[in-house]
């Protein structure tokens, strides 16, 4: 093989792992009536405490129009990351109190989120797609 191809092909194997690695998160809510305030004050403060944790890539608010449907897009760098996140306080203390504003329409894991976090994820109603093929950089 060309030295360049062995270079690109190389390159390619590195990004597949880091890939496989990485594990993304969506979450789709649905506000309650009368709770929109309540509900970005926690959202925010969910993603400041997200800005301290090891392995937190991504942690991502989107809202629709008319701010009544927001969708949380969580990426982090492997299963240990994800793990950390789920028994820290922003899953343990303040998704409790989101809960109480908000109805979630939709959770799904992707990516290899460890037999432990499927089982957590699971108990949070989470559907899980694994790793299959991409590019990830």
């Amino acid at each position: 093989m060309i030295g360049w191809q062995e270079a690109v092909l190389k390159l390619v194997e590195k990004e597949k792992r880091m890939a496989e690695q990485v594990v993304r998160l969506t979450v789709d809510l649905t506000v309650n009536e009368g709770k929109l305030d309540a509900f970005m004050t926690i959202a925010e403060t969910m993603t400041a405490v997200c800005q301290t944790e090891f392995g937190t890539l991504g942690y991502d608010w989107f809202s629709s129009a008319d701010k009544k449907r927001f969708r949380l897009m969580e990426t982090y760098a492997n299963a240990d990351a994800v793990f950390a996140h789920f028994t820290g306080p922003v899953v343990q203390e303040l998704v409790p109190k989101l809960a109480a504003l908000c109805s979630v329409g939709r959770f799904e894991v992707y990516g290899d989120p460890s037999s432990k976090m499927k089982e957590l994820a699971a108990g949070f109603g989470a559907e899980i797609f694994e790793y299959w093929t991409g590019i990830n950089r």
